[in-house]
């Protein structure tokens, strides 16, 4: 009976702290993690269609190196069943990579926070316009996101507003990935949302609203 306490007092210390752990096929492990590690859950119930929005928490840490102010929060939509993944520095984008989603049978999403300074001088307040037109963006920052040149593999490029923000808007092919780009006080954000060919065709409309669906707040 005292083993059995401990086991179940145990237990109830976990669920405590809100970890929840799950394995996806060819994504690592997934992790909510509560306040450990700075790894804040951010998603929002599911809306009347099964999406939820994930809104970076203000608590969360990383990117705050000295010198820098907090990293303007940021928002998307994903349909309900993406889950946060962890980050490795071994990863593509490195220590930039400030988040990741996926879900084992639609594709996969990260989130790059750059340092406006690494590419232009003088832009603390940096808006998209500053860094550069559309196709500079996706020329100096593509291969960020893919890992190669991107000559040949833009096959459409769109530019948006929300409450006074620009975004650029990219479909690339191969490999199969949206990207959307802006701006915010000292950082470039880009986030990238992909997925294998038969993801891709079966959840192209998905992954497209996924995409055009990020917004810095």
């Amino acid at each position: 009976m005292v083993g059995r306490r401990r086991a179940l007092a145990s237990a109830a210390a976990v669920a405590a702290c809100g970890v929840s752990v799950l394995g996806f096929a060819g994504g690592g492990l997934a992790a909510n993690q509560g306040l450990l590690a700075g790894r804040i859950p951010g998603l929002s119930e599911p809306d009347e269609n099964g999406w939820r929005t994930y809104r970076r928490p203000d608590e969360k840490s990383g990117g705050h190196g000295v010198g820098w102010s907090p990293i303007i929060p940021y928002s998307f939509k994903v349909p309900d069943g993406w889950e946060e993944v962890p980050v490795s520095i071994a990863d593509l984008g490195g220590t930039e990579i400030d988040l990741r989603f996926a879900n084992s049978k639609q594709g996969r999403l990260f989130v790059i926070v750059a340092p406006v300074r690494r590419f232009a001088d003088d832009l603390d307040d940096a808006t998209i316009e500053k860094i550069g037109t559309p196709e500079k963006v996706i020329t100096a920052f593509g291969p960020e996101v893919i890992g190669e040149n991107v000559e040949g593999k833009v096959l459409a490029s769109a530019t948006a507003e929300h409450l006074g923000r620009t975004y650029y808007q990219f479909e690339l092919e191969p490999p199969h990935v949206f990207i959307t780009a802006t701006a915010a006080g000292n950082r470039l954000y880009l986030f990238s949302v992909t997925a294998n060919g038969l993801q891709w065709k079966r959840n192209y409309k998905d992954l497209k609203q996924i995409a055009e669906s990020f917004r810095v707040v």
